[in-house]
């Protein structure tokens, strides 16, 4: 029976590997995609003290690590069911069955649709599917775009696709309406502008963030937006039509008031040749329930998560999680988090001998370090939807075995 097998080679999947293989751990990786390192492969920015992340050659430092240390990587390869054992747990693989003492998810998160008139034409994409096509498969997905949806992770792979050669004519909210929500609403996505300011190229929009209300922002801001690296983000401006007859080719806008309203007599197409959606990042969670896993939806954390704890432990024996399963952050708190269900996993087993609860709660220390350091928080409250999830974990724990 194999040690330890992990679902998802992406930061926290490939950062746990090496954690348990240095301690002696017979590991395998299984990733449904061709190639080790998950979101990592399509990250290319510059952080602020002017060095530049390149996302596969960090990617390709983890794996030859992990190679290093005999980790067994099978990529192409996906997991369709999971199965509680006495001892451990049975994972069924597109390619065969396997036995293993201990189960990682590190399945990462997904993106979160919002459905817009025309988005089913060639040439409408993810904003996730578009970074892939310029920074992994060195493929523009069109030469002028427009990017629907304000947030994060929009913004971020905005100024990756301009310096893929692409030109982003603007970035602007999604129709109002039940299934848009608050990803349609300016004052919403004020906020999220607002904890972004720290990174803009613009000495006014770096200010203002510091100062300005959401709400007070959003009834300020300029019909026609401000622009971050030359790039328009429109939050007074909606998409309420992706038009084309075989493939895109504008997009209806139109003005709309601080609350949302659509401002009539304001409507105009724009020319573009694709459409990129940004609804968002959500985790990745269906293998978890498959196995059995209690869940507690988390806004901060964005969406439905599995109950665990700070050493990565779910409510059931042998199975850990890491990563955006977990609650989406960014790539580096995914991979410090890896590191601590690695040692934990090795604990389990027996495998972590000397200053066993030292190491873990360094890694633990060296997760909550990176979080509190990271440029980027995709939600508000992190830190504290944490510590009340783990609190809840004990108190489940507690009660289950008083039963």
């Amino acid at each position: 029976m194999i040690d330890l097998v992990i679902i998802g080679a992406g930061p926290a999947g490939l950062g746990a590997a090496i954690s348990a293989a240095e301690n002696g751990l017979e590991v395998y990786i299984l990733d449904e995609f061709v190639k080790p390192g998950g979101r990592l492969l399509g990250q290319l920015h510059e952080e602020p003290d002017g060095k530049w992340v390149n996302g596969i050659a960090e990617a390709e430092k983890l794996y030859k690590r992990a190679i290093q240390l005999g980790v067994n990587i099978r990529c192409g390869v996906s997991v369709y069911d999971l199965m509680k054992l006495d001892q451990g747990w049975c994972v069924y693989t597109t390619d065969n069955v396997m036995e293993c003492k201990c189960l990682l998810l590190a399945t990462g998160a997904s993106e979160t649709p919002i459905p817009i008139p025309g988005w089913t034409l060639p040439g409408v994409m993810s904003i996730g599917a578009a970074q892939v096509m310029g920074n992994v498969h060195r493929v523009k997905p069109g030469k002028k775009g427009i990017i629907i949806g304000v947030n994060v992770l929009s913004a971020a792979i905005a100024r990756e696709l301009q310096l893929c050669g692409v030109h982003i004519e603007s970035i602007l909210l999604p129709q109002p309406n039940l299934l848009s929500g608050d990803a349609a609403n300016p004052e919403k996505m004020m906020e999220s502008l607002l904890r972004l300011s720290h990174l803009a190229p613009s000495a006014l929009i770096r200010f203002g963030g510091k100062w300005v209300s959401p709400k007070l922002g959003a009834r300020l801001y300029p019909k026609n937006g401000f622009k971050m690296w030359d790039i328009p983000i429109q939050l007074r401006k909606s998409a309420l039509e992706i038009l084309g007859e075989k493939q895109v080719e504008g997009v209806r806008v139109a003005e709309i008031t601080a609350n949302g309203e659509v401002v009539s007599g304001t409507e105009k197409v724009v020319s573009v040749d694709f459409v990129c959606i940004a609804g968002g990042l959500a985790p990745l969670s269906e293998l978890a329930a498959v196995a059995g896993c209690s869940f507690r939806f988390v806004p901060e954390l964005g969406g439905h998560v599995p109950l665990h704890n700070e050493y990565m432990q779910t409510n059931l024996t042998g199975l850990y999680v890491a990563g955006n399963i977990t609650g989406v952050e960014s790539a580096k708190v995914a991979r410090a988090q890896g590191t601590a269900a690695g040692l934990s996993i090795a604990r389990e087993l027996n495998a972590l001998a000397d200053h066993a609860d030292e190491k873990i709660e360094a890694a633990i220390m060296e997760v909550m370090e990176t979080r509190k350091n990271a440029l980027i928080q995709f939600q508000p409250g992190i830190e504290e939807a944490r510590k009340k999830l783990y609190s809840e974990f004990y108190e489940t724990s507690e009660k289950a075995s008083m039963i």
